[in-house]
């Protein structure tokens, strides 16, 4: 029966043996009551006074939320878990995620499928129907397996050579370079690409009516002399004259009858006069 051998214990630690410690000195906060996750602010009023369960928890968020005496239920972007199904090109959106709101956000799929609270089970989605080939229309798409809702799967195919593809993007497919027009027609000059099938730049070649060529562009000049072809005719009766065979101007050109100077024609025999008796139609 000993009297007062009993001891008092403060929640830090103070003790005294036979009464009550004088002050305690409690922060509550020491201990981390909102826990741990760093979303809370802690705050605890009256440490000089000693009253426990009176420390008071205020979300980082928003401070209006907040709880006496043990942790608050803050809000929660709940987009931040990744609760979608990326593979299947999912957005999450959580429309206000400033109420502590569970399972308001959305699951959308590109084709425009939506799930509240969870992904959604099967978006099917058609990558090719966004044309992502090109609106060129000289490749084809496929997409393998719109089923599983796979992404980035698609294949372009090239419409003028099926060897050459690409997933997942538009392929680089041949192309016929004279279809642009690169030659210089004012001089004639007649476009060639040797191996349209094949994606090769600048192959294609620009041939003077003379035979002058150049790879990869038009030639600078073919130096034409239009009347070297006979265009007058073979029969002798007319005068050709290509005034500027410098400027390779084509059609330009100009017949001239022998027996009369004044009947001429540009870019084409003239019609001569004819003395008929020159035949000897006459019995002579």
């Amino acid at each position: 029966a000993t009297v007062k051998d009993f001891t008092c214990t403060c929640p830090n630690g103070v003790m005294a043996t036979g009464g009550a410690v004088t002050a305690c000195i409690v922060d509550e906060c020491a201990a981390n009551p909102c826990g741990m996750g760093n979303d809370q602010d802690c705050n605890d009023p009256n440490t000089a006074s000693n009253k426990l369960h009176d420390f008071t928890c205020s979300c980082k968020s928003n401070s209006m939320i907040s709880k006496v005496d043990g942790p608050a239920t803050c809000s929660k972007n709940e987009c931040d878990a990744n609760p979608c199904d990326s593979t299947q090109g999912q957005v999450c959106n959580d429309p206000d995620p400033t109420p502590a709101t569970v399972k308001d956000f959305t699951c959308t799929c590109p084709n425009g499928v939506m799930a509240t609270g969870g992904a959604v089970t099967a978006c099917i989605v058609d990558e090719c129907a966004a044309n992502p080939c090109g609106m060129g229309n000289d490749q084809d798409c496929n997409d393998p397996d719109t089923a599983s809702n796979k992404l980035h799967d698609f294949t372009c195919t090239c419409k003028s050579n099926s060897m050459i593809s690409k997933i997942d993007g538009p392929a680089t497919c041949s192309k016929n370079e004279c279809d642009a027009n690169p030659c210089d027609s004012t001089q004639g000059q007649v476009c060639n690409d040797p191996d349209p099938t094949l994606a090769t730049v600048k192959d294609f070649t620009c041939t003077c009516p003379n035979g002058v060529m150049a790879t990869g562009g038009a030639v600078t000049a073919c130096i034409v002399d239009e009347c070297a072809a006979n265009p007058c005719g073979t029969k002798g009766d007319q005068d050709c004259n290509d005034p500027d065979t410098a400027s390779n101007k084509l059609h330009d050109f100009v017949c001239t009858c022998k027996s009369d100077g004044k009947k001429k024609q540009t870019d084409g025999p003239a019609t001569c006069s004819k003395n008929e008796c020159d035949a000897n139609p006459c019995d002579s």
